[in-house]
């Protein structure tokens, strides 16, 4: 597939917008992005004009639970949380996604091209997390990378096994559930070294492995937390056990911001267009991303889809520049930041050659709800566009198309 998106107001996130711009995709891949005229269109390129559009990657979703909390479809759709084992390490996002949820289509239409899933927050350590593409058949062609190991803490594994009667029912439980965990690992590691240099077999166990992936930093930690005290409680056991941490929600991170930017931690902030509907989240403010990003903070923005609709997310950069967050830290919230943060920078988040084609043409800025998002293409291949006489997106069907390589 070869295609040259031409003339638009094109936004590599990682350089300075270009005025008419070219984005060149060829197989799957950008090829060359730079000013009209001075990138090479081939005479065979399909040719799409973006005059008077803007053109930008795909936005990156870091943390939602598309494909493993479906819309619609209550109990029988809803595998976000294995709720019988507070310690599910060995649980993989990748094995409960449904391609066929309509979030995904959603996704397209906000101009999200890759996400994050990721179990539920009902247990102190939730399983793996998967990053994947927005359109596909299966979960292995959309496949992007195995993402992070997901924990909570605070408020909803207590409640989950404080109605079960069962340990964890308070915050010590919680942790102390955690620190077991770890520190089990650690001896599990070892044990594991001294049979491997003695040449003796051992029984592996998933759990213990998916563990040790965290202790070695092949796996980081993303770590469910709103409170001021809960965000303090990850950095302590991260720094106990000295793996990679990722604050996810961080409702109350502004009032650390000066902390957690010292320890060079991200945070993905939100969702923020919620109301506050446990305690936890009173301190949910519009300011908290501008005030982390301004304390030298790397964040990333979520919706938490389906808490808010994945297609959201450009506005909840919006309401955070509108509450002071930098316009082009906004940008970089859903984009660079998120992929960098989750370690899929070498192939997602800005328009760079070498990286995925995954790019969108906006109708303007995607800052301005006015605008929206016209056509959507994946890994080179456009999959969505919006009909203008219909009113309405149109997605490709992965089942009846010719699959695109991940």
């Amino acid at each position: 597939m070869l295609t040259a998106i031409t003339g638009g107001y094109v936004v590599p996130v990682d350089g300075d917008p270009i005025p008419g711009g070219t984005v060149l995709l060829r197989d799957g891949r950008i090829a060359a992005v730079g000013p009209t005229g001075e990138v090479e269109v081939p005479a065979d390129a399909d040719i799409v004009d973006a005059t008077g559009k803007w053109v930008l990657p795909g936005f990156v979703e870091a943390h939602g639970h598309v494909g493993v909390l479906e819309e619609g479809e209550g109990w029988a759709g809803d595998d976000t949380n294995e709720m019988t084992d507070p310690n599910g390490a060995r649980l993989r996002a990748l094995d409960a996604i449904n391609p066929a949820d309509v979030g995904f289509v959603d996704a397209l239409s906000g101009g999200v091209t890759s996400v994050v899933v990721k179990p539920g927050s009902g247990n102190p350590i939730g399983g793996r997390t998967v990053a994947v593409k927005c359109w596909g058949r299966t979960v292995d062609e959309m496949l992007i990378r195995e993402a992070s190991v997901k924990s909570a803490l605070g408020e909803n594994p207590k409640r989950v096994y404080g109605n079960k009667d069962k340990t964890p029912s308070t915050r010590l439980g919680v942790t102390a559930i955690i620190r077991d965990a770890l520190t089990k690992a650690q001896d599990y590691r070892a044990k594991r070294a001294e049979a491997a240099s003695e040449g003796r077999p051992f029984d592996r166990d998933q759990t213990m492995e998916t563990r040790v992936q965290v202790l070695d930093g092949e796996l980081p930690w993303c770590q469910h937390s709103h409170r001021a005290d809960d965000i303090a409680t990850a950095i302590r056991l991260s720094e106990e056990f000295g793996y990679r941490l990722i604050l996810n929600h961080g409702t109350e991170a502004h009032l650390l911001a000066d902390l957690i930017a010292g320890k060079a931690i991200p945070v993905i902030s939100g969702p923020l267009i919620v109301g506050r509907l446990k305690v936890e989240v009173r301190g949910r403010t519009f300011r908290n991303p501008g005030i982390l990003d301004r304390a030298g903070v790397k964040v990333a923005l979520t919706t938490d889809h389906p808490v808010v609709p994945i297609n959201f997310l450009v506005h909840q950069a919006t309401f955070a520049v509108k509450d002071g967050m930098d316009r082009d830290a906004a940008l970089r919230s859903i984009t660079r930041n998120p992929a960098e943060i989750m370690g899929l920078g070498d192939r997602v988040g800005v328009l760079r050659p070498g990286l995925d084609a995954d790019v969108v043409v906006w109708s303007g800025d995607p800052l301005d709800v006015m605008s929206r998002a016209l056509r959507v293409f994946v890994n080179g291949r456009e999959v969505y566009h919006y009909d203008e006489e219909r009113g309405e997106g149109v997605v490709v069907d992965p089942f009846y198309s010719e699959p695109i390589g991940g």
